[in-house]
């Protein structure tokens, strides 16, 4: 039983990293792989092997640095506006 559970978290936490990438469409473009197979991957009609869950983790380091940097833009930009006194 214990086994399952695993099986189900990891699942579960693959499922929450595809909706972090903003769904399956995105997730899809993102490591070029069929739209239907994520799907199949989510629901458990497919097991999720250690490479996937490799490659996931490494798009997921690509998109914190693509969402540091889009942080640093805006706060570089807020910084040089003129502060509003109200």
């Amino acid at each position: 039983m214990a086994g399952q559970n695993s099986i189900d978290e990891r699942r579960e936490h693959f499922a929450y990293c595809v909706q972090i990438f903003g769904g399956t469409a995105a997730f899809s473009r993102r490591l070029g792989i069929d739209e239907r197979a994520v799907r199949r991957f989510v629901n458990g009609e497919r097991p999720l092997g250690d490479g996937l869950l490799k490659d996931t983790a490494k798009a997921l380091l690509v998109l914190i640095a693509e969402a540091t940097t889009a942080e640093g833009k805006i706060a570089a930009i807020l910084s040089s506006l003129p502060t509003d006194p109200s």
